[in-house]
């Protein structure tokens, strides 16, 4: 059975360049043109990833995106804005987005984009199927985390960060290595991207508690730790 994906885009000509090259790929996709259809479909259909532009009619991108998540906090959505602004990638993240793309982009880059994360959501050989470190628990099998007893919302990109940090065994992880294991493409280490999922973790995992276990090491990276141990 394909794949099936659910791209949400209300430019007519880019919708259908995007769907020719993923169905080309092999991927089974529908498209909506408008917010109100994207929720239709997604309620009634299983999809393994979804395309979102921001600027769709009747709902935006941003609302589909915070609905979506909210029915599964698993499936990998990435967004679609011809806004650059680093307010707006926040506002993605923040939505629930697992990563964002601004137009005009590459088609391969999307694709590549795409490989990666339902790579990932299929497969999972880690050695480990729990971490601890301190409170935080960290199920990489079910993909989850707990802290205090309490369970952590994290968006797939947060936890594919925090198991890198988590599987580092407090070593450093530089933004280079981040950017390679976490994004899985060519990835700008010049922008502030990694920063801001640090601080997304950080609110999640550390802001609640008194004691703080995501550090940084100026001009290296960062680790995961309990350094009152």
């Amino acid at each position: 059975m394909n794949t099936k994906i659910l791209l949400a885009e209300d430019e007519p000509k880019l919708a259908a360049n995007i769907r020719e090259t993923l169905t080309d790929s092999g991927f089974d996709v529908q498209v909506a043109f408008d917010g109100t259809v994207a929720e239709r479909l997604y309620k009634s259909n299983d999809y393994q990833l979804v395309i979102l532009d921001v600027n769709l009619p009747y709902k935006n991108g941003f609302e589909l995106c915070k609905l979506f998540r909210q029915q599964n906090k698993d499936i990998p959505i990435i967004m679609l804005t011809a806004l650059g602004e680093l307010d707006d990638k926040i506002l993605a993240f923040d939505a629930g987005a697992d990563d964002y793309l601004v137009k005009p982009f590459h088609f391969q880059e999307l694709l590549a984009r795409i490989q990666v994360f339902l790579k990932r959501s299929v497969q999972h050989t880690a050695l480990e199927e729990k971490i601890m470190v301190a409170d935080l628990q960290i199920d990489l099998l079910e993909k989850k985390a707990r802290r205090g007893g309490k369970d952590i919302e994290l968006t797939m990109r947060e936890f594919s960060l925090l198991e890198l940090l988590a599987q580092a065994n407090g070593r450093v992880v530089s933004k280079v290595e981040i950017a390679e294991k976490v994004w899985d493409v060519n990835f700008d280490t010049g922008t502030n991207t990694i920063e801001v999922y640090i601080s997304f973790l950080r609110n999640k995992i550390d802001k609640p508690f008194d004691r703080k276990l995501i550090h940084t090491k100026p001009g290296f990276g960062y680790y995961l730790k309990d350094v009152s141990a």
